[in-house]
């Protein structure tokens, strides 16, 4: 497409958009009696209206039922979370039984590496991308300290080329063809939480398993951003958020993919729990753990009803957009018509005031863009929030910006550019 920096431009694209409708489905936050230019998905995603209502439907069998809300009304909770599976299977490209809700995103990623490391002998070294999020680089070291080696040595990380800020496929594959015989397990972000890029998972899972490694995947800022097909990558695990692109509260319940696979492998390690044992007979409370079939035999403790109906009313939102394609295309737009605005003003700045570190490359990123700012960055990126703008800032010189397409518009774009303007001439080099 051949972009304009105009309003009216914005506004046709606007006016064109066939998801326009879905910015209703949310509540926006005021600034100064308008609607904030909200850039912050990545984080936190918007709240869905359908929210409240769900949460009340729930508080309200609670009220009226008491203990018999389990097996009775409307959506016994029970059998709640199984309305939720199909809609994530297709957000994350996965079958309905290889994937489940529980817990939050760290604990799964631990449950998970309870099953996929298994560091025998000389296979013993876990590889990850240099740079991950911190969560996830806490959660490996103590894994690989608990089983009693030393992290300096049993963490491989892979960092970017010198000179440049994301990593290339090719260096990731040949660090795992490099260590392919002490590989135990290759665990890597969908996209890096800093950078924005979006990693070649499919060649990456391939690598891994050519090696005899197990891959697994964070998808924290990935799921329901980005195209994912966790089932035929075929990927071992993989677990994400539900609190940033999919709007499903802060703190919101996490969800897990196993692959099918793996769920009659009796080999497999877990921590067992009473949710995760076979749904016909867990009430009679027999010892000796039976899983229940799929990926819900890792789950562990009851189901928290109340951040699953906070997730349901988001999730409905995906299967009335017509799920990731749908968003993709409107996602692909906006977050170029960003980059076209950002480079704009660079051109009338006469500078690189701002640096795009987000792959250009529309295929290896999502909604982010990652921006070094070259003077002043704190002191812009506040002047985009006493405008009304909010994206995040994170240290030393970099503010992330996310156009999300269930709620964001070509105009919120516009006008975020014209703020970023403004800031680039009145303070970069104050």
């Amino acid at each position: 497409m051949e972009y304009e920096n105009s309003a009216a431009f914005a506004q046709r694209l606007d006016e064109q958009d066939t998801l326009s409708n879905f910015r209703n489905e949310f509540l926006i936050p005021q600034h100064q009696r308008k609607d904030i230019i909200y850039l912050c998905g990545n984080s936190l995603g918007l709240q869905p209206k359908a929210a409240q209502q769900e949460i009340a439907t729930q508080l309200g069998a609670w009220q009226n039922l008491a203990v018999e809300g389990w097996f009775q009304g409307d959506a016994p909770w029970h059998e709640y979370h199984k309305q939720l599976l199909p809609p994530l299977a297709n957000i994350v490209g996965a079958l309905p039984h290889e994937v489940t809700v529980m817990n939050s995103l760290t604990i799964n990623l631990h449950l998970l590496m309870v099953s996929f490391y298994q560091p025998k002998g000389k296979r013993y070294k876990i590889l990850m991308e240099g740079g991950a999020f911190p969560s996830d680089q806490y959660a490996v070291e103590s894994q690989v300290k608990f089983h009693g080696f030393d992290p300096k040595d049993a963490v491989i990380e892979v960092f970017p080329r010198e000179g440049e800020s994301t990593l290339q496929t090719a260096d990731i594959l040949s660090a795992i063809e490099e260590h392919s015989d002490e590989l135990a397990l290759v665990l890597f972000s969908g996209i890096n939480y800093y950078t924005g890029q979006f990693f070649g998972l499919k060649a990456i899972a391939g690598a891994a398993h050519e090696a005899g490694a197990y891959v697994g995947f964070d998808l924290a800022h990935a799921a329901g951003n980005v195209p994912l097909a966790l089932h035929d990558w075929q990927a071992d695990f993989a677990c994400w958020c539900s609190y940033k692109y999919m709007n499903s509260g802060p703190g919101g319940i996490s969800g897990i993919f196993v692959h099918e696979k793996h769920h009659q492998n009796k080999e497999l390690n877990r921590f067992a729990g009473w949710w995760g044992y076979r749904n016909d007979t867990r009430f009679k409370m027999i010892p000796g753990f039976d899983p229940e079939p799929g990926a819900e035999g890792w789950q562990v403790s009851t189901s928290p009803i109340l951040l699953m109906a906070a997730h349901n009313a988001a999730l409905q939102l995906f299967e009335q957009a017509g799920s990731i394609p749908a968003l993709r295309r409107k996602s692909e737009l906006l977050t170029g018509y960003l980059e076209y605005l950002i480079e704009q003003i660079n051109q009338q700045q006469g500078e690189q005031l701002f640096k795009i570190i987000t792959p250009k490359n529309k295929q290896e990123r999502g909604c982010q863009l990652s921006v070094i700012c070259k003077h002043n960055g704190k002191a812009m990126f506040d002047h985009l929030v006493s405008k009304g703008v909010i994206g995040d800032w994170r240290e030393p010189d970099v503010i992330r910006l996310s156009p999300v397409p269930l709620y964001n518009t070509f105009t919120d774009v516009y006008e975020a550019a014209h703020y970023m303007a403004e800031a680039a001439t009145q303070i970069s080099k104050a």
